[in-house]
């Protein structure tokens, strides 16, 4: 349940470039007003939104560069 009171913090890592990773069993609240949930140990989500299975990431990502790679122009 949301604003529910954990025995544990939660571990978020947000790398450069590629999925966010939560320490699972989690639980997203969808832009569509639908929820979606994982019971996966660690769960990648898809932070740049070209995801066939969106939210979760399917590495989708990998097609691009780098943001280190990319032209800044």
């Amino acid at each position: 349940m949301p604003n529910d009171k954990c025995d544990r913090a939660v571990r978020v890592t947000l790398p450069t470039d590629g999925p966010m990773l939560i320490e699972g069993p989690v639980e997203v609240s969808l832009p569509d007003g639908g929820v979606a949930r994982s019971d996966r140990f660690t769960v990648a989500m898809c932070m740049c939104g070209r995801s066939a299975r969106y939210p979760w990431c399917d590495t989708s990502h990998r097609r691009r560069p780098p943001r280190s790679q990319r032209n800044t122009k």
